[in-house]
C-alpha cells in the first residue's frame, strides 16, 4: 500500500494566532506566505506531517486532536503552557495515563504523550 498522511487540517478562528502557537509548539515554519483563510506549516527539520490551518466560522464541537509524543512530558507541557496552551479542566485520567490533555489558545484539545 502506498498511502500516507500528507497533512492534518485544523479548523481555527484566527490564522495568525494559530500560526504563531503551532509554529512554536511543534518547531514548524510556514511553507509559504499564509492566505487570509489558510496556512500550511511544515517541520523546520524537513521531516514530519504538514499541519494545515483553515479558517472556520463553525461553532460545532471539534472532533479532532493531535497526540504529541515526547521523551520529556513535564518539560514539554510547561513549555506549551508558556506559549498559551491551557490544561483541560475536568478531564478524567486513567490511573496509568501516559498523557496530559491541553488545549491550544482557541480551545482545540491535544495530548502530550510520554514515550
Amino acid at each position: 500500500m502506498s498511502i500516507k498522511i500528507g497533512a492534518i487540517v485544523w479548523g481555527v478562528k484566527d490564522i495568525a494566532r494559530a500560526v504563531d502557537f503551532w509554529s512554536k509548539a511543534l518547531n514548524y515554519r510556514l511553507k509559504r506566505a499564509p492566505e487570509s483563510d489558510w496556512a500550511m506549516l511544515i517541520p523546520k527539520s524537513g521531516n514530519g506531517v504538514q499541519l494545515s490551518l483553515k479558517l472556520t466560522t463553525s461553532h460545532k464541537p471539534k472532533r479532532h486532536h493531535l497526540d504529541l509524543f515526547t521523551i520529556n512530558q513535564e518539560q514539554e507541557v510547561e513549555r506549551l503552557l508558556k506559549l498559551g496552551a491551557r490544561r483541560m479542566t475536568g478531564w478524567q485520567y486513567e490511573a496509568d495515563a501516559d498523557y496530559v490533555v491541553l488545549t491550544d489558545p482557541e480551545g482545540n484539545s491535544f495530548c502530550v504523550v510520554q514515550t
